[in-house]
């Protein structure tokens, strides 16, 4: 399938966390199929509502944010350079994950030092850039949006994205923008459900190489070892 953009992510293991992320955003990233939403008392909103903006993106940390291929490059030669680099670069062991809330969002993140993984997103980011197009103007401007930092329109300009290298945070988004109110409903909500499935170390041995379709979904295609 061609694809629009393509990124690399990490993605959960199939597993009980990777099906109940798929049912809570309503789309299997791996299996690139739509999915029936759990049933969760308490919640302030309905769910698609919750999740409509971390939808099309399936359940996943960021590692290489979703770019459009350069002319003169072609998806077999990133998925070619993905697996090169991938071989090279050693699995890592991390604190546990914690669902918290990040700005007007909920997501799970490290609960701890992230240094090494921000090490190696940034080896990901700059090592595979010569696949990335540069960002449109449309882009640049809905980026710029955010009221980015100095040092974020710095690296938006040089890398096409402003969270990233020393402004990288991981995290797997849940949620579209909630108030404050509904962030913390949706938080206690949520909680029972996911915290048990959370492993007490986090452990990021693979990447994910995937693509957007024309609807605008995104599709694991590769999952490539980290085997350095």
């Amino acid at each position: 399938m061609p694809y629009a953009r393509y990124g690399l992510y990490y993605t959960p293991k199939p597993g009980l966390l990777a099906d109940f992320g798929a049912q809570w955003l309503g789309w299997d990233l791996a299996a690139g199929t739509v999915r029936d939403h759990p049933e969760i008392d308490g919640l302030p909103c309905p769910i698609p509502d919750i999740t409509a903006t971390p939808r099309k993106y399936g359940l996943h940390g960021t590692i290489k944010p979703p770019f459009h291929l350069t002319p003169g490059t072609t998806a077999d030669g990133l998925h070619d350079a993905t697996a090169n680099l991938c071989a090279k670069l050693a699995p890592l062991t991390l604190p546990r994950l914690t669902i918290a809330q990040m700005g007007r969002f909920l997501a799970l993140k490290i609960d701890g030092d992230q240094t090494p993984l921000a090490k190696l997103a940034s080896t990901i980011v700059t090592q595979l850039d010569a696949f990335r197009a540069p960002p449109s103007e449309a882009e640049l401007a809905r980026r710029r949006k955010s009221n980015l930092a100095p040092r974020q329109e710095e690296l938006l300009a040089q890398w096409g994205y402003p969270y990233v290298l020393d402004q990288f945070r991981f995290h797997i988004t849940l949620s579209s923008a909630l108030s404050p109110e509904h962030a913390v409903q949706t938080r206690d909500a949520l909680a029972p459900y996911i915290i048990p499935l959370l492993p007490t170390s986090f452990t990021i041995d693979d990447l994910t190489l995937v693509g957007q379709d024309a609807d605008g979904m995104f599709h694991q295609i590769h999952r490539f070892a980290l085997t350095g």
